[in-house]
């Protein structure tokens, strides 16, 4: 079985092959001594629970755990597993890492292409189990979020480990819109397209293409308007943790695009991801003021 810890990965070859387990599963409230001999602090705060679950066999039960190249701390983390178990300090499955190419060029797109075959042959996935698992897929990417009557509040920025935002804002007595980091990973993105004659090439045209996430080359602030738009938001919470340091440079374009949005907004910079700092309250508070 493989387990996923990371986003941007080709789960057409996951559904395929037939051995597909989910997230990564992992208590992000735990405590984590032994990892944290080896995980330097800038990691973020998913990977210590991760490796204190891996370190105290909670994952023997998996023949594998993909990783991904789309994200740092996924990338990083399985070089860490990698070596930690060629000294024989860790047991359990063997780490894989998908190594996408994000760069916008042709290069890139046949390195995508040729990750996605090297999976398929690694799980013994043929091209006709791909082509099946693609429509299946595709089934799932058609179907719609089920209406709400209640107002929508789009909470962006960083992943949270769990719903405990969405338990606030639908408190508040709005209908939250986001993705958990487990949602994050297993999201199946934009269809793919069907009876191509190369279900690999079409599975990795939409990875390489994929606008969201750290390493995408796509604009973020215009990937923040499109998801006002799209998701029909009346207040927008914009939620990013100390170590998700690197998307900070994005944050005057994306308040650029919350002012001329016109909509209630509500931007949370450096803050815990366990939500400890009072995040909590001042999201009441704010959601509250905009239902009064």
């Amino acid at each position: 079985m493989i387990a996923l810890a990371g986003p941007n990965l080709p789960h057409d070859v996951i559904t395929a092959s037939q051995r597909g387990a989910g997230p990564l599963g992992f208590d992000p409230d735990r405590d984590s001594p032994r990892a944290r001999q080896w995980l330097e602090t800038k990691f973020a705060p998913w990977a210590p629970p991760v490796l204190e679950a891996w370190l105290g066999g909670e994952y023997d039960h998996l023949d594998h755990v993909l990783f991904s190249r789309a994200e740092d701390t996924s990338q990083r983390l399985y070089y860490y597993c990698c070596e930690l178990q060629r000294r024989g300090l860790l047991g359990g499955p063997r780490p894989l890492i998908f190594d996408i190419a994000k760069i916008p060029r042709p290069a890139s797109l046949d390195r995508t292409v040729t990750q996605v075959r090297e999976l398929m042959r690694f799980l013994e996935v043929t091209e006709d189990a791909l082509e099946e698992a693609i429509v299946r897929n595709n089934r799932q990417r058609a179907l719609k979020a089920p209406e709400t009557v209640r107002p929508i509040c789009l909470l962006t920025g960083t992943a949270p480990p769990d719903r405990r935002l969405h338990s606030v804002i639908a408190g508040a007595g709005f209908e939250p819109s986001a993705r958990t980091l487990a949602e994050d990973w297993v999201d199946l993105g934009e269809p793919v397209a069907e009876g191509t004659g190369d279900p690999a090439r079409a599975v990795g045209s939409v990875l390489h293409a994929r606008g969201d996430g750290p390493r995408s080359f796509s604009d973020p602030a215009r990937h923040l308007a499109a998801e006002i738009e799209r998701r029909g938001a009346s207040a927008v919470i914009h939620w990013r943790i100390e170590e998700d340091e690197a998307q900070t440079w994005h944050l005057p374009a994306e308040r650029r695009v919350l002012e001329a949005s016109g909509l209630p907004s509500l931007v949370l910079t450096r803050r815990d991801w366990l939500c400890r700092d009072g995040a909590v309250d001042e999201i009441g508070a704010f959601l509250e003021g905009v239902g009064a």
